[in-house]
């Protein structure tokens, strides 16, 4: 198997990691990525198939858990609970009772609140530079969050605060310092959620949380932990990925000119996909083989990692014609965005639903809109979003 080495906090590389999958590819797509100590697979075809091969898991195998540190202890609370790292039967019983509060109906009963809070941002545009990511693109997606769960719209940037903390975890960039802050941000969102929990019982609302109390199924209920840790993976990972493809997707309109066409009713949902193949906000998605297997005719041991190269699946030219040429018009083929299997988004449905909307609303207040300046990437592989996204009307 080939080595491959590259350092995921190479700015060259986090500014344009898609020249990488390209040599990848054209060379072997499935190599041993020394920075990361495990096999990447980089072709659509294979990662596609692996995302839904049972004899691969999120699960941590029992051999290779280790203890908790101290200074973590409430940031693992959290994670313990969370259904992206769990498994069958956990994982079915866990998603199954999420699915029966987060339903197509509520999601799509989210349509004039993402229109009311679009409202009011588009309203509060300045009127000369200013940083899109910041006044649409990030409040946008944390809003609607609040609302899903029933808790405070004011409360959104501390909720924000919290997000990122807990999602820097998970950055190439990851220090000892980033630990103690995630730890923090559990420990405090975990407190106010589990306040938050018991008002809903003795005062139900229609909102996400107290639909989660009541979800049922073969009398089995959420507990308080796995309600809180729910809550939290829909803010981290839905907040997270929504930001990112906003941005993305505005800087991919707007540096190759996509007419105004791309945005109509009939093109929007096409818009977006293409926008998530092209230039997606999660790049690599890491599982444990349960069994030995084989991969491109390599050979993955029980207990290895492999990581999953969504960024890079979205551009092989194997599935894709002119895989780099973004295209709002291209017909729909499938992408891995959002995963795949048992793992796929839950929350994709509300994903499609904030960028179509969103994108549809913006470019209808500013359809002018320009780039200020040539946006650069943050320096967070293997999240892949803009660290400012500085425009014009």
């Amino acid at each position: 198997m080939r080595s491959l080495i590259q350092s995921p906090l190479d700015p060259v590389f986090v500014q344009n990691p898609y020249a990488l999958y390209a040599r990848v590819m054209a060379q072997d797509p499935v190599q041993y990525w020394q920075d990361y100590k495990m096999m990447a697979v980089f072709d659509a075809k294979s990662v596609h198939a692996l995302l839904r091969d049972r004899r691969l898991g999120r699960a941590v195998p029992l051999e290779h858990q280790n203890p908790v540190p101290d200074h973590l202890r409430d940031f693992h609370a959290v994670e313990r609970h969370s259904m992206l790292d769990m498994e069958p039967p956990n994982h079915t019983r866990l998603r199954g009772l999420v699915l029966r509060a987060f339903t197509s109906r509520r999601v799509k009963a989210l349509a004039p609140d993402i229109d009311a809070i679009c409202d009011d941002l588009l309203d509060a545009f300045p009127t000369e530079p200013f940083d899109l990511n910041l006044a649409f693109c990030t409040a946008l997606p944390v809003r609607v969050i609040a609302r899903l769960l029933g808790v405070p719209e004011e409360m959104s940037d501390q909720l924000l605060r919290w997000s990122n903390a807990m999602v820097a975890m998970y950055q190439a960039s990851r220090t000892h310092e980033t630990e103690i802050a995630a730890n923090t941000a559990a420990a405090e969102f975990s407190a106010f959620l589990s306040g938050y929990i018991q008002e809903r019982r003795s005062d139900p609302r229609d909102d996400l949380i107290t639909h989660l109390i009541a979800a049922e199924a073969d009398g089995e209920k959420l507990s308080r932990e796995e309600m809180i840790g729910t809550c939290i993976l829909l803010l981290n990972a839905g907040h997270e990925a929504t930001v990112h493809t906003m941005g993305n997707a505005v800087k991919a309109l707007l540096e190759h000119q996509a007419p105004l066409t791309a945005l109509a009713p009939k093109a929007i949902a096409g818009t977006v996909e293409e926008v998530l193949r092209y230039d997606p906000p999660l790049h690599m998605f890491t599982r444990y083989a349960y069994e030995d297997i084989t991969v491109g005719g390599h050979e993955l041991k029980a207990g290895e990692q492999v990581a999953l190269m969504l960024g890079a699946a979205g551009r092989d030219p194997a599935r894709f014609e002119n895989p780099d040429l973004f295209d709002p018009f291209r017909a729909p083929a499938p992408h891995v965005a959002f995963g795949g299997g048992l793992h796929f988004c839950v929350g994709a449905p509300l994903a499609r639903l904030e960028l179509q909307l969103g994108l549809q609303r913006l470019f209808a207040h500013a359809p002018d809109l320009r780039l200020a300046e040539t946006p650069e990437y943050s320096n967070s592989y293997h999240f892949h979003g803009l660290a400012r996204l500085m425009v014009r009307q």
